[in-house]
């Protein structure tokens, strides 16, 4: 989402990043590009012109302007208003849940087509793999097919649906589908509500119905990022008719510009809680201010991806890695396994957003993903016996091998060299303690 204004903050960080001392002309002009990317990014006014302000304020003071790293100092400045126009915390982004041993009840409320259902079905994905017993329910009564929608992702994820056929009151769905999950003891109850194409009374109406009865330990407005600042606008409505505790933002890995995300904390004073990064079920992350900023800044976010690693990477898999490269035992297939699970991580340019530096220096174009699913295809065409001993591959076999693979014998042989000298490093970092410890040190592990 936010390439663009990521792209314009990290220049005019690395240009005063550098210089041993700077002006308040240099202050005031890397301002003026920080105001001018704000607004192209369609941020709203009032929260550019308090941005900027207090920015200048602050970095035109002694403390910047003779300190010992001016750039850096100023940096800092601007990734500390970024934190707070974004959210000020983590703590406030977190779900206010009740323990296992009662209910909490969660009102997802929004437009139609801000993706309401699909969010509702990755937060329940998310809460039961926290460990939660979650019940979703069908109070959207209006749009056809919505019932059966939530059906189905429910299945997908495991999570029951509640439904209350020839039901026509909302309200009266939500309060039977309470009374349920509180007799058969469910955790954790999430409302999917009705929406509509635009702001009306009787939208408003319904809702309030809904949350009376419910009596919603949160209150979640569902919008779309690619509305732009329409949905900061939406987002007050609702707020000051019904009451937001938090917005789940959808849409967030689309190419729009980012100014919702970067209004709707300051405007509506309420948290971004969650975004929605992709079409799968688990494409759901928890919105950390001081990461967003760090990405936004070109910083990097090596915390995320340590934890995508984690999530990617198996523990017990990941151990048997490690004696397997200490005793200079990798195969084949192990390479192969790697190369599979580095698709779990997420695209390719996420993942060089949250590598410190690497924002501006390396695009997704650096990195040939043809030729990683060339080798994929390779190890593929080749039998296991070949994967576990690929000194054994002779002319012959990789004849075969690029044959089955759609590739030819030169792509083979690049890719064997390309293993043992990959094998070759292992051993030697496998058997460099101090290195490993320097490694683990610089992603904060």
């Amino acid at each position: 989402m936010f390439d663009s204004i990521s792209s314009k903050f990290t220049g005019i960080m690395r240009s005063l990043s550098g210089k041993g001392k700077i002006s308040e002309k240099n202050i005031r002009d890397a301002v003026d590009e920080i105001k001018e990317a704000l607004l192209d990014a369609d941020v709203n006014l009032r929260v550019v012109r308090r941005f900027v302000n207090s920015t200048i304020d602050e970095s035109l003071g002694e403390k910047v302007l003779n300190s010992v790293n001016p750039g850096q100092q100023f940096t800092k400045i601007v990734y500390d208003k970024m934190v707070s126009l974004l959210g000020s915390s983590e703590d406030e982004t977190k779900l206010k849940l009740k323990g296992k041993d009662a209910t909490t009840v969660i009102l997802m409320m929004g437009l139609q087509g801000s993706g309401k259902t699909t969010a509702s079905h990755k937060l329940a994905y998310r809460l039961k793999k926290e460990g939660r017993k979650v019940m979703m329910v069908a109070a959207d009564l209006v749009r056809p097919a919505a019932i059966t929608q939530l059906q189905v992702l429910g299945e997908k994820v495991g999570v029951p649906v509640f439904v209350l056929p020839g039901e026509g009151s909302r309200a009266k769905v939500a309060e039977k589908a309470i009374d349920k999950a509180k007799r058969e003891m469910f955790d954790t109850v999430i409302i999917d509500t009705s929406g509509r194409m635009h702001l009306d009374q009787e939208l408003m109406e319904e809702i309030q119905r809904v949350a009376k009865v419910s009596r919603p330990d949160e209150c979640l407005f569902v919008a779309d990022a690619m509305t732009g600042q329409s949905a900061v606008d939406i987002a007050k409505e609702f707020d000051e008719k019904v009451g937001i505790t938090g917005v789940i933002l959808t849409k967030f890995d689309s190419d729009t510009r980012g100014g919702a995300a970067l209004s709707l904390r300051s405007v509506v004073g309420k948290p971004i809680k969650f975004i929605g990064v992709g079409e799968k079920m688990e494409d759901l992350d928890p919105f950390y201010p001081e990461r967003i900023a760090s990405r936004i800044l070109g910083m990097g976010d090596v915390v995320s991806l340590v934890e995508k690693a984690q999530e990617a990477f198996d523990q017990k898999e990941a151990e048997k890695l490690q004696k397997k490269m200490e005793k200079n035992t990798f195969d084949l297939q192990d390479y192969l396994d790697q190369l599979e699970n580095m698709n779990k991580m997420g695209s390719v340019d996420k993942l060089i957003e949250m590598i410190p530096g690497a924002k501006g220096n390396i695009s997704e174009d650096d990195i040939n993903l043809k030729e990683l699913e060339r080798e994929k295809a390779i190890i593929r065409s080749m039998t296991k016996f070949e994967r576990s001993n690929y000194r054994i591959i002779g002319p012959s076999r990789r004849k075969r091998i690029a044959k089955g693979s759609g590739t030819s014998v030169a792509e083979v042989n690049r890719l064997l060299k390309k293993f043992e000298k990959s094998k070759l490093l292992m051993k030697k970092l496998a058997g460099n303690k101090k290195l490993q410890a320097q490694m683990m040190k610089q992603f904060g592990m």
